[in-house]
């Protein structure tokens, strides 16, 4: 069933029953957990993946390469492309968006006059950097601005985006904010002048429809560690697949070669398929591990998701702003994702917040230049959020946040 094109929209669905789900995840039977923005809780059925991987390698060694081992980047890549509405066979898995940026970009030419590469400050720092390296050899990079580091009005990226642009690399939703992209517009404007897009969903699929085909979207890729539930070392890369037999990735290994067991030497032979964007031996067990992930997703449904979580963030905005609060995250719910970022005072220190609230059995992470990150998903209830704006008030108004002030964390 083909999903909704605009990615803010909250279509009507049945009553969402988070109680429903919460079984199937074994962390919130004692945790109230707030941070799948940043890591997705864990499904039950990963255990049963990595059993049939251990089972697997255990019982049928070597053999286990021909009996799903060597084909998962593709098997898996299905399950994933159906969250998209990805045609057969278009979306493989690598291990993290780093590898497929670098890969992506190492199959353009930047030595021509179309050799534009265009995105914002709030993209997530590591495209960032992928980017910036190819400066060397020959890409001209353009950023847009945020004026509110807040969001990027639709407009200035479409203004950037002429017949010098080579490839729009963008964040859909911004990691600081929840701020989303006008994607459908982008991509709109990046096809009258010939430009392509490379759509990073890391922040919004498994929590925002997205319909690749609808969308008419060149490239979309991500990762499965936060709304997808699937961990960490399963990214994911779609490409259209009238676009493939154009790209010959210089990144590249044995598992893109047309026939790898010939093991032929000298050039790349590239595969006819999606298979020539692969590169080496596929990480399995991440992939098994994903797979789980993306099962619970599909069985919910990414409209019911999205739904639950615009009502659950919406009563939120509103019980921290009655509680003195400001969050920075956008007003419009057709304009954010599954996060709220809470800003804190500046003499407020974001990781002893962090470190208080994990002491009350409350996750949440927080973001230089944004505040504290929390996130509801399918198997949060409101209790829940209560909980934790009540939490927040009471250390500030204690400031018990202090006793925390020392503790870095990292997540």
């Amino acid at each position: 069933m083909n999903q909704p094109t605009t990615a803010g929209r909250t279509p009507t669905a049945p009553l969402h029953d988070a109680a429903r789900w919460r079984k199937r995840f074994p962390i919130l039977a004692n945790t109230n957990y707030l941070v799948t923005h940043s890591l997705g809780a864990m499904p039950d059925t990963v255990y049963e993946k990595l059993k049939l991987f251990t089972d697997q390698w255990a019982t049928r060694g070597v053999r286990a390469w021909a009996e799903g081992w060597w084909d998962a980047p593709i098997a898996v890549g299905n399950l994933l492309g159906r969250i998209l509405n990805a045609p057969p066979n278009s979306v493989v898995m690598h291990q993290n968006v780093s590898v497929i940026q670098g890969l992506v970009a190492s199959a353009l030419d930047f030595t021509g006059e179309r050799n534009k590469v265009v995105y914002t400050d709030q993209n997530f720092p590591t495209n960032m950097y992928v980017w910036e390296g190819f400066k060397k050899l020959g890409a001209k990079i353009h950023v847009v601005k945020s004026p509110d580091g807040i969001g990027v009005p639709t407009e200035a990226i479409v203004a950037a985006i002429d017949e010098q642009t080579l490839i729009v690399p963008i964040s859909h939703v911004f990691f600081r904010t929840s701020f989303m992209q006008d994607a459908a517009a982008i991509c709109k404007r990046a096809k009258e002048v010939g430009a392509w897009v490379l759509l990073d969903t890391y922040q919004s699929l498994g929590c925002v429809p997205i319909d690749v085909q609808a969308l008419d979207v060149d490239m979309v890729c991500g990762g499965s560690v936060k709304w997808l539930c699937g961990g960490p070392g399963a990214g994911y890369l779609y490409v259209k697949p009238s676009l493939q037999p154009k790209l010959e990735p210089k990144i590249t290994g044995w598992a893109a070669h047309a026939a790898p067991f010939a093991f032929e030497l000298g050039a790349q032979r590239y595969a006819s398929d999606a298979r020539r964007l692969l590169h080496g031996s596929p990480a399995v067990p991440s992939l098994y591990a994903a797979s789980a992930g993306y099962e619970i997703v599909q069985e919910c449904g990414v409209e019911a998701i999205r739904a639950h979580s615009t009502k659950l963030t919406e009563w939120l905005r509103g019980e921290l702003g009655s509680k003195g609060f400001r969050v920075t995250s956008p007003t419009n719910v057709a304009q954010r994702a599954g996060t709220l970022t809470v800003a804190l005072a500046p003499e407020e220190h974001g990781p002893a917040f962090v470190g208080a609230l994990e002491a009350r059995g409350i996750l949440v992470d927080h973001r230089p230049e944004a505040g504290l990150r929390v996130s509801p998903h399918f198997y949060t209830q409101q209790e829940e959020l209560a909980a934790f704006a009540d939490a927040l008030t009471e250390l500030r108004t204690t400031k018990k946040w202090q006793d925390f002030a020392k503790t870095k964390k990292s997540y």
